[in-house]
């Protein structure tokens, strides 16, 4: 089983194997991966007319077999890409696999499943393509993978980044490297329109005005309100968020998030999504309130979402009333 390290490498080393599936919740990844292969295997004169892209869940097994089944002229090469492979039943994905018998050092073929159907590694699918196929995961980055890609693209760019910036960056991106990137691209534009002495240097400040993933943050800063236990704090705090143009409901799901996380982590557990780097933050946290408070408030905060879509009562004065109980429900 290769990983995209290694894939990288051997591709560039112009060592290929006959036959892939990609998979993983980084689609992004998965996705320049494949450019990247075809780009290596195909000359650019043949990737227009030798290179197809097909969508599993929406061709039968005989019309794939029929591509599948044709040769390329004058012994050119090919590639197949096809995608929602898990689509398909086991005695079709069986069909499927025996016409990639013998491999053929001319065609290439790329498997790949959605990042909403990742398959277990114990499953009966996944044991049966890898058998004729190299399995190649794409993770979300880890928190060191993702400073580094960092620092690279904006070393590039003759740009720094002070260190609670790029901790910010790294925790609203949450390992995606298509957020990544598209951070990155804001950021950029953003400094090279900027006319400061510091426009050579990214700053927290920089990533509250423009990295859109920062929401994560704002509920941690808000959270740290509430456990201070000052009203006045929490108040300001949301009335700037509803302010800037975060709806009253979205901030409802993000608080749920935030909590649960909480209650998770209390628990022993892993907070939600891709929140695990930031978890002595939710540990320091969660040790003002006890699991039964905790249960309380993710129930309050439920009730609250389905309040803000049929009362009568303006969403951001139910937010406020809500954010006042959780001050007073805090362990002291």
């Amino acid at each position: 089983m290769a990983t995209p390290t290694s894939l990288f490498k051997l591709v560039s080393a112009g060592k290929f194997k006959p036959v892939y599936y990609f998979y993983g919740p980084e689609e992004y990844r998965l996705a320049e991966a494949r450019k990247y292969l075809v780009k290596q295997f195909l000359p650019d004169l043949q990737v227009s007319t030798n290179y197809r892209k097909i969508d599993g869940k929406r061709t039968s097994v005989a019309d794939l077999s029929a591509e599948l089944s044709t040769l390329p002229m004058l012994g050119e090469r090919q590639v197949f890409s096809i995608s929602e492979i898990q689509s398909f039943k086991p005695k079709e994905l069986q069909r499927i696999f025996q016409l990639l018998k013998p491999p053929d050092p001319s065609r290439l073929i790329i498997f790949s499943s959605p990042s909403s159907k990742v398959p277990k590694k114990s499953s009966a699918f996944f044991k049966a393509i890898a058998a004729v196929a190299e399995p190649v995961e794409f993770k979300k980055m880890t928190e060191q993978e993702t400073a580094g890609q960092i620092r690279s693209r904006l070393a590039k760019e003759n740009l720094s980044i002070e260190p609670e910036a790029l901790s910010l960056l790294i925790g609203s991106v949450a390992g995606n490297r298509g957020a990544l990137e598209q951070e990155l691209g804001k950021l950029v534009s953003y400094k090279e329109a900027e006319e400061s002495e510091d426009n050579g240097k990214i700053t927290s400040d920089d990533i509250r005005r423009v990295c859109s993933g920062y929401e994560i943050f704002n509920m941690f800063h808000l959270a740290d309100r509430i456990v201070d236990g000052n009203p006045a704090d929490v108040i300001k705090m949301l009335s700037g968020l509803i302010s800037e143009g975060t709806h009253p409901t979205v901030l409802a799901t993000l608080l749920q998030q935030h909590f649960t996380s909480l209650y998770l982590v209390k628990a022993g557990k892993s907070p939600l999504g891709n929140r695990g780097f930031l978890i002595q933050n939710f540990r320091r946290q969660a040790q003002h309130y006890s699991s039964d408070n905790l249960e309380r408030i993710i129930i309050s905060i439920a009730k609250l979402d389905s309040e803000l879509r049929r009362s009568k009562i303006k969403p951001q004065v139910q937010l406020e009333i809500l954010a006042l109980e959780l001050v007073r429900s805090r362990a002291s």
